[in-house]
Parts: C-alpha cells; structure tokens; sequence
C-alpha cells in the first residue's frame, strides 16, 4: 500500500521539477528566443524577388599589408603574424579550394577574418604573394543582429552564451514533450497538436531533403 502512495507522489513531484525547469529555460532564453526568432525569420526570406532587408554593410577602409617572409608559409603563420604585429585575431580562416597559380586555375585566396558583429575586418591573401588586402567593414544594428544568428563575430562570450541558448532550446523542447504526453494515450498523442506538428515537420523535412 505504501508502495502504491509513493509511486504516484514521485511522478508528482517529477511533473513538479519538469516543470519548473521547463520554466526556468524558457526564462532563462526568452530574450534569446526573441533575436533568434526575428532574425532567423528576416534570413529566411533574404532572397528573390520579395527579400526582405538585410541591414546595410560598408566598406570603411582598404590597407594594402606587406607580407614578410616568415608570415607566407601556411595560413596559421599569417594569422599569427597579424595578431602580433597589428592586434587582429582571426575567428575563421579559409584556405580556398584547390587549384594553384599556372595550372589554368586562379590560385587558392586565404581568407582571415573576425572583429565584431558591428565591426569586422578580412584579410585576403593570395599565396606565394608579397601582398594582402586587408579590407574594414561597418554593419547596421539589423546586419549586425543577423551576422550574431549565424555566429558570425560574437567572439568567444557570445559562442559560450549561444551555446547554452541552444541546449536549453534542446530541453525545452524535450521536456514540453514529456508534460505534454503525461497523460495521455498514443492515441491521443498522434490526434493532437503535437501528432499534428510532428507529421508536418517530418513532410516538411522529407520535402527539403528530396
């Protein structure tokens, strides 16, 4: 009989901590799901005929770099040759596809770059060359709040921060499945919201990745 009583009390209070972390996650990411949500619906129509706007991005300088020696060899190097030498940090680095010079194919560009969302620069550099364009861009609050939805010159805080926006939205989802099937029958699961959104989800998906 003891047995019985417990049982029940332990689901209670299960229910009571999913619950409560359901809503600690929600408040926890509420401002995040606003940026996120915004921004990801401008993104999503940013092409065709009806694009939406993107915010404004501008030029604000254009230096020409000389290129030593020591600094050609690989992109790491000519990354850490423009930390010490002028203070910027690469975020991302591309080595370009394949190809090399006199091959009939344009020799692979790395590209260097990082700054902030409102401030970023990219150095463009040719290998083999003495040259590298190093180019300073400036981009409006909307162009800036888009490059943070694709984590694009956060820095290490917003990464950390976005992080664990993503992973309270992997719990808030998980646990608004466990409070909504808790009591309910399969039936009842599949003739509800949640069978409804599930079944357009997975159309969806099959359709996207047909």
């Amino acid at each position: 009989m003891q047995h019985a009583v417990s049982s029940p009390r332990r689901r209670g209070t299960l229910h009571r901590f999913i619950r409560q972390l359901h809503l600690w996650i929600g408040a926890w990411g509420a401002l995040a799901a606003i940026l996120y949500g915004a921004t990801g619906l401008i993104l999503n129509h940013r092409m065709g005929e009806g694009a939406w706007p993107q915010g404004d991005s501008r030029d604000t300088a254009r230096v020409t770099l000389a290129i030593p020696a020591s600094a050609r060899a690989t992109p790491e190097q000519l990354s850490l040759w423009l930390r010490n030498t002028r203070g910027l940090d690469a975020q991302l680095i591309r080595k370009g596809g394949p190809g090399a010079a006199g091959d009939g194919k344009p020799a692979p560009k790395w590209s260097l770059s990082g700054g902030t969302a409102r401030n970023s620069w990219v150095l463009e550099y040719t290998p083999d060359s003495d040259r590298a364009l190093l180019k300073y861009s400036q981009h409006s609050p909307l162009a800036a709040f888009n490059r943070l939805h694709k984590a694009v010159g956060g820095g290490l805080p917003w990464r950390l921060l976005a992080d664990s926006f993503a992973i309270g939205m992997l719990l808030l989802g998980l646990s608004g499945i466990w409070m909504w099937a808790r009591g309910r029958s399969l039936r009842g699961m599949l003739l509800s919201v949640m069978g409804l959104s599930t079944l357009a989800f997975a159309a969806a998906l099959a359709f996207a990745l047909g």
